[in-house]
């Protein structure tokens, strides 16, 4: 039927769904697919953001209850939904991914699903329309589950009158299954201990815990819609542009038509938006004398975790994927002298190849960086229990590009690093030329490129190699503006066209902050335009 065999588990999912009517299996399955790669609902990261907080933010739980028949009971909370602060994808993400899990159980699939949309208490600031009617529809028509009844619980009379909005929601077929209903009816519908008093956004905090037990068994795991939809367990989405992608005259168009303060705004609308994580750990007491900047600080979930050998696994650090590639940067502040040998442990446990440093140690009267390696050839300095040895010092016009070797004294062990540092960079601003940048960008790939091929077998991760180590003072302006540049021309090398907001909203979800000015997200535009006009992609007069 046009598709890979699916797994004995998955097959009979979608047969059970439709209690064994291999035709309308198959039809649900293809209506399934589509669906879900119609909306993006694919390679689902459960540990990842903003996945992560919707799934623990209560809004969608599967009750430790179930109703008479053996049906479970899937509940969603309207009053915990803000539209202006979590986007539809994300909700529909968390949804999916859910439900996915739920119907993972023979009984569930045997006897099938409640659906509760508990609208007590809502406002109509919670409610959006268009993810209500998608919600109810799918859920009839594209999910792999019996669905036995739909509950509309606690409707306030903006959604009742004057007119009933559940017929302009819900396909035909579905409406004899949806009833409203008030709170005080709902024990006609559900076990006697789950009472109404559960819902309306009061759920106890059991069933909460279904959801963070769900994450807690999900490390390392492939999603089933991975295999339903015949995307193979690989990065191939990370920082794929977008529908909103721009060819380059295309790209050179809308900066003719924003012109500098057009795109000013647009980095605003990107700065406004808040991290979505938290920051506990690089805020705790003992961590703060590790950050470089009180007011930089990096995300827990993305955060670097060293191997723990004393009190903290804390660094300042943070992993950032790249054009198809996860985690394919660490960005990082400077090293700090106390923090020397952290740095030097996380190169060496992350098993990084190359270091990129886009700052100096001292800009003006300014200490930027620490002198974390021995700058001459020859040197020698000893960081905790790494070794580093200076082999060599190749300088350029605009970078030195130095061959460092490792000797960890615990192990007996040696690697070889490169260590490249740009130096036409300044502080809070950007190179006045985009090409000098570039070049240092193609010379750190063709490095890394080298070193990943001469490890050979011995490496068995990413064909692309291990984490790449970006800094440069506080780890989120140059860095940002790096790393932006780099994953926005792949994909321009790639497929033809890039998405440079799209690529830096991701990647400020990652390294909170990334690109800290205006100007430098100016810049990453401006550095593109120069590129396509050297590759003859656009002509070099416009």
């Amino acid at each position: 039927h046009g598709v890979s065999p699916l797994s004995r588990e998955l097959a009979v999912k979608f047969l059970m769904a439709r209690k064994f009517d291999v035709l309308r299996a198959i039809e649900l399955f293809h209506s399934y697919r589509e669906t879900r790669l119609k909306e993006g609902i694919v390679r689902l990261q459960p540990q990842e953001e903003p996945l992560r907080s919707e799934l623990l933010s209560g809004k969608f739980t599967v009750l430790s209850v179930r109703d008479p028949s053996g049906a479970s009971i899937a509940l969603y909370t309207a009053k915990l939904h803000h539209p202006n602060k979590t986007g539809n994808h994300v909700v529909l993400q968390a949804l999916f991914y859910l439900l996915d899990r739920a119907v993972e159980s023979f009984e569930t699939q045997r006897n099938g699903l409640v659906f509760i949309y508990d609208m007590a208490g809502s406002n109509y600031t919670n409610f959006e329309l268009d993810l209500s009617k998608k919600i109810l529809n799918l859920l009839k028509g594209a999910f792999p589950a019996r669905l036995k009844k739909v509950l509309i619980v606690g409707a306030p009379v903006w959604f009742r009158v004057p007119y009933n909005l559940l017929s302009l929601l819900l396909k035909e077929k579905l409406r004899e299954r949806v009833q409203m209903v008030k709170m005080a009816e709902l024990r006609q519908h559900l076990p006697r201990d789950c009472l109404p008093q559960h819902l309306g956004g009061l759920l106890p905090l059991d069933a909460y815990s279904w959801n963070q037990q769900l994450l807690a068994g999900q490390n390392g795991r492939i999603d089933p819609v991975d295999e339903l939809v015949g995307i193979p367990f690989e990065d191939a989405s990370i920082h794929v542009p977008g529908p909103e992608s721009m060819r380059p005259q295309e790209l050179l168009t809308h900066l003719g038509r924003l012109q500098r303060s057009g795109i000013h705004q647009e980095y605003e609308e990107l700065r406004k938006e808040a991290p979505p994580g938290t920051f506990h750990c690089a805020q705790a007491a003992y961590n703060q004398e590790k950050n470089r900047y009180g007011d930089v600080l990096c995300l827990d979930q993305t955060r670097v975790l060293l191997l723990l050998l004393q009190r903290s696994d804390y660094i300042n650090a943070s992993f950032m994927d790249g054009y198809k590639q996860k985690n394919a940067y660490i960005g990082t502040q400077g090293p700090l002298d106390r923090t020397y040998g952290d740095f030097w442990r996380m190169v060496w446990e992350q098993n990084v190849l190359v270091i990129v440093m886009t700052t100096r140690t001292d800009e003006g009267s300014r200490r930027k960086c620490g002198q974390y390696w021995p700058l001459e050839e020859g040197g020698q300095e000893v960081y905790g229990h790494i070794a580093v040895v200076n082999q060599r010092v190749d300088r350029h016009s605009h970078y030195n590009h130095t061959t460092l070797e490792l000797h960890n004294t615990e192990t007996c062990e040696q690697r070889q690093v490169s260590h490249f540092q740009y130096l036409s960079w300044p502080d809070y601003g950007v190179p006045t030329s985009a090409v000098t940048l570039i070049d240092f960008l193609g010379a750190v790939k063709r490095q890394q490129r080298k070193m990943v091929k001469a490890l050979g077998s011995q490496w068995t991760g990413h064909p692309l190699g291990p984490p790449m180590v970006v800094h440069c003072s506080a780890g989120i302006g140059r860095t940002g503006t790096f790393c932006a540049l780099d994953i926005c021309l792949s994909q321009l090398q790639d497929v033809g066209s890039l998405n440079v907001c799209q690529t830096v909203h991701r990647m400020r979800t990652q390294r909170a902050f990334s690109i800290q000015t205006p100007d430098q997200y100016y810049f990453c535009y401006n550095a593109i335009l120069e590129h396509a006009q050297r590759q003859g992609l656009i002509p070099a007069n416009q």
